[in-house]
């Protein structure tokens, strides 16, 4: 127990000599830590170090492209770990955004099940296509080209068993020819397969 009380007050007592020792052009003291300031990490133009943590790494003042500032350790700009203030994870979340329905982390299942769709009657590499677009199989324009008219045409599952299926098997997917179906509703609507 001693031993941790020592080792915080000497981290507490490093902190606030360090802290003192912080020259007015915000370079350094410390003679084993590299002086960052000047260099770039990604979007990060490293400003001045700032103080030290409680682990004893640098802590340095970084301005982003983007003009927010933000205070970064220095071993997560050397080892690439951090290269913005944020804002690019803020970029790819809103870029990735699929029309409201999610981010990179929640992309829902009507989403996917539209990208499914799509992907099925368009793409020859799938191992599915022969039974889809490879026999004619088509997705309407109106679907093709947008989402949001997917899913105002078809709405929400209406549960976790349900997919998307077409009525009438050699029709294509569009308004009027699909339905939400149980894996057993959509046995029953199989084409027969030609021997």
């Amino acid at each position: 127990m001693t031993g941790r009380i020592d080792d915080a007050a000497e981290s507490s007592s490093y902190q606030k000599a360090t802290a003192e020792a912080i020259t007015a052009n915000g370079s350094c003291p410390h003679p084993l830590v590299k002086d960052m300031t000047g260099e770039r990490f990604g979007r990060l133009h490293v400003l001045k170090w700032v103080g030290t943590a409680p682990n004893r790494q640098a802590i340095w003042l970084c301005k982003c492209d983007c003009g927010n500032e933000t205070s970064v350790k220095g071993s997560q700009l050397r080892q690439g770990k951090t290269s913005s203030c944020g804002c690019v994870k803020r970029e790819v979340w809103k870029n990735s955004i699929t029309h409201g329905q999610g981010g990179p982390t929640r992309i829902t299942s009507l989403y996917r099940t539209w990208k499914g769709m799509k992907s099925r009657c368009t793409n020859p590499n799938r191992p599915d296509y022969s039974r889809y677009g490879g026999r004619g199989i088509e997705v309407c324009d109106r679907w093709l080209h947008s989402f949001e008219a997917f899913a105002s045409d078809v709405g929400e599952k209406p549960g976790p068993g349900y997919s998307i299926d077409r009525i009438d098997n050699d029709g294509n997917y569009e308004p009027g020819n699909v339905r939400w179906a149980t894996a057993s509703e959509q046995r029953r609507n199989q084409r027969r397969m030609q021997k």
